[in-house]
C-alpha cells in the first residue's frame, strides 16, 4: 500500500503526478506500452513526483478490469474518444480509494484538480461527483461486481478461460498470483562475489535480502530501490533479474570453452548470466532489433564480459553466426509474456486471444530454423515467460513430433509443475514470475550403411 499526504495542489506536484499517470494510462487504453508511455511522462516530472505517478499508472493497469467495472456503474454514458485522459483520471481516482492509503479527501480533490492541468475545467466537477458517489456507495458497488470473474481477477474473460484450460487445478491461484506485486530480485555474479558477501553489502546499506531455494544466484530484497544505488550494480557484481528467469542459465548448464548461441538475446539478462556461469565460453548474442541489441552491448559493458553480438532473425538463419555449430542454444522465444504480467500489468489490456495463435506460429518457425545449428549431443533450452500451454508444452510436443532426433530431459524444481517434456514455473506467490523451460538434446542418429 502507498501512503501519501495530501500535499499542496498549489505546488502542482500531486496533480502533476496524477496528470502524468493519466496521460500514460490513456495511451495504454489506446494500445501503447505502459513502460514507453511512462518513460515519456517521467521526463516531465520532478524526481519526487515520479514514484507516485508510477504507482498510480501501474496500479491502475493491474486492477483495470475491476476499476472499469466500477466506472461503468458510475457514468451515465461513456467518455468520448478525445476524453480518454479524463476516463483515466477517474480510474486512477478509484485506484487510490481502493488500493492506497492516500487520504480519501486528498485523492478526490487532487485527482479532480488534475483535470485543470489537462485543460478540461468541465471535468473537475464530473470527476469529483463520480468519486464522491463511489465513496458513498462503495460497499454496494463492490458487492455488485464481486461475482464477475473479470472484476474479481482483473483479467479479460478470454484469458481467464485460457488459464483455466491450461491449469484446471491451479487456475484460481494463478490468477490471484498475477495480482500480487512482483518481487525485487537480484542476480549475484557468483564468479566474482559470493551470495553471502552480497547479502552483507546490502545489509550495510540498510537493505534486507533473502536467498531463493533452488536458485543459487538469486536474492529477493525486502524493498525496491534505484538500480544505481544497489551495492555492486555499477561494478557488475549484481543485476536485477527475476529468480525464475535466472533458472535458464542453471538449466542450460554452460561450460568453459563451449560455443553458445543466445538466439533471442535482448536485453541481455540471460546472456550475462550465461557468461557469469562460464566466463570462458564463446557466446553469440543474436537479436532482430538493433536498438534492443544495443541494450545487450550496454549490459555486457557493465558486467565486463564480451559476447559476439549479431543482428539477425532467428527464424531465418543467415550470415556467419548461422554457419557455426553450437554446444548450447538458449531459445528464449517471443511470447505472450503472460507470466510476467505482475511486472508489466498493461499486458492484461494489450494482449489479445488472437496474439497467442500468431505467437505460436512464430515460435514454431524459430524452433525449426535454429535446431539444425545445434551439434549432435548438444542441448537447446526452449524458454518462454508465458503460462499458456499453446506456447509451452504443446509447442514442444509438436516440435518433437516433427523431429526424430530430439530427446527431452526431465527437469525438476521445487514448487514448479513438472510437465511431460518441460517445467512450468507458475506465479503463485510473490517470489517468481511465470516461466516455461524445456531442455532438448539432439540425439546422435546413426547414418544408414
Amino acid at each position: 500500500m502507498v501512503r501519501r499526504g495530501a500535499g499542496s495542489s498549489r505546488s502542482g506536484g500531486k496533480s502533476n503526478s496524477r496528470t502524468a499517470a493519466a496521460r500514460a494510462l490513456a495511451q495504454v487504453l489506446r494500445g501503447a506500452s505502459l513502460s514507453d508511455a511512462m518513460a515519456i511522462q517521467r521526463k516531465k516530472l520532478a524526481l519526487a513526483d515520479q514514484a507516485l505517478a508510477g504507482e498510480l499508472a501501474y496500479g491502475s493497469c493491474r486492477w483495470h478490469y475491476r476499476l472499469q467495472a466500477l466506472l461503468e456503474r458510475l457514468q451515465h454514458k461513456p467518455f468520448k474518444a478525445g476524453d480518454m485522459d479524463i476516463q483515466a483520471l477517474v480510474l486512477i481516482g478509484l485506484y487510490q480509494l481502493l488500493h492506497t492509503r492516500i487520504p480519501e479527501h486528498a485523492a478526490v480533490a487532487e485527482t479532480a484538480g488534475a483535470a485543470r492541468i489537462l485543460g478540461k475545467q468541465w471535468a473537475v466537477a464530473v470527476i469529483n461527483g463520480m468519486l464522491r458517489r463511489f465513496q458513498r456507495e462503495k460497499e454496494s458497488m463492490l458487492a455488485e461486481i464481486s461475482s464477475l470473474p473479470q472484476a474479481r481477477y482483473s483479467q479479460p474473460q478470454w484469458f481467464i478461460e485460457s488459464v483455466r484450460k491450461s491449469w484446471p487445478e491451479q487456475w484460481q491461484q494463478v490468477l490471484e498470483g498475477l495480482l500480487l506485486r512482483p518481487a525485487f530480485s537480484l542476480r549475484v555474479n557468483l564468479s566474482r562475489i559470493s551470495l553471502q558477501q552480497s547479502v552483507a553489502r546490502l545489509a550495510d546499506s540498510g537493505v534486507t535480502s533473502r536467498p531463493v531455494h533452488g536458485v543459487p544466484s538469486a536474492l529477493i530484497l525486502d524493498r525496491s530501490m534505484p538500480v544505481e544505488s544497489l551495492p555492486g550494480f555499477v561494478e557488475g557484481l549484481v543485476s536485477v533479474q527475476d529468480a525464475g528467469a535466472q533458472l535458464a542459465a542453471w538449466l542450460l548448464d554452460p561450460q568453459p570453452g563451449m560455443e553458445i548461441l543466445d538466439a533471442c538475446a535482448a536485453p541481455g539478462g540471460k546472456t550475462g548470466h550465461l557468461l557469469e556461469r562460464a566466463p570462458n565460453a564463446r557466446v553469440t548474442a543474436l537479436d532482430v532489433d538493433a536498438v534492443r541489441l544495443q541494450k545487450v552491448a550496454d549490459n555486457m559493458q557493465r558486467l565486463g564480459y564480451s559476447a559476439n553480438l549479431q543482428l539477425g532473425d532467428a527464424s531465418k538463419p543467415a550470415g556467419e553466426w548461422a554457419k557455426q555449430a553450437y554446444d548450447r542454444i538458449l531459445l528464449d522465444v517471443p511470447c505472450s509474456a503472460t507470466g510476467v504480467m505482475r511486472r508489466h500489468p498493461d499486458i492484461r489490456l494489450l494482449r489479445r486471444q488472437s496474439d497467442i495463435v500468431e505467437l505460436a506460429g512464430r515460435q514454431q518457425l524459430i524452433m525449426d530454423a535454429i535446431w539444425p545449428l545445434l551439434k549432435p549431443g548438444g542441448k537447446m533450452l526452449y524458454a518462454t515467460c508465458s503460462i499458456l500451454e499453446p506456447e509451452n508444452e504443446q509447442q514442444v510436443k509438436a516440435f518433437m513430433h516433427r523431429h526424430n532426433d530430439v530427446q527431452a530431459h526431465e527437469l525438476e524444481y521445487a514448487g514448479a509443475v513438472a510437465c511431460a517434456n518441460g517445467l512450468q514455473v507458475l506465479p503463485l506467490d510473490g517470489s517468481m514470475d511465470g516461466f516455461y523451460y524445456a531442455l532438448l538434446e539432439k540425439k546422435q542418429i546413426p547414418k544408414p550403411c
